[in-house]
């Protein structure tokens, strides 16, 4: 499992916008299994996970992106999952940690 947390500052729609683009855009598999979104009093928080294969992993890997914001103020939490196929711990977390540099770079 890998995990990226950072503050931001910026608007929300258009930081959503590039960093969902910039993950599908990422790898020729990658696509947005589902979403959800979510407003009260002026705070937004937007919910995505996203899906690929993994070459080294031999299966599929996710990533679960939750953008947070009020006003300019954003909060982004991306965690990886699934990019190992050990049975009891994980051997190879090559793949995730691919999958969360495209999304570090877009920060």
């Amino acid at each position: 499992m890998a995990k990226l947390e950072k503050r931001l500052n910026g608007d929300f729609d258009s930081v959503l916008k590039r960093l969902d683009a910039t993950i599908i855009s990422g790898g020729m598999s990658a696509d947005l299994e589902d979403s959800s979104d979510f407003a009260c009093e002026g705070v937004r928080c937007a919910v995505r996970v996203y899906e690929r294969s993994t070459w080294t992993g031999g299966n599929r890997l996710s990533m679960t992106m939750t953008l947070f914001g009020d006003g300019s103020d954003l909060y982004l939490s991306a965690i990886t999952s699934g990019g190992s196929n050990a049975a009891f711990y994980k051997m190879n977390t090559i793949g995730e940690d691919a999958f969360l540099g495209a999304l570090q770079g877009a920060i």
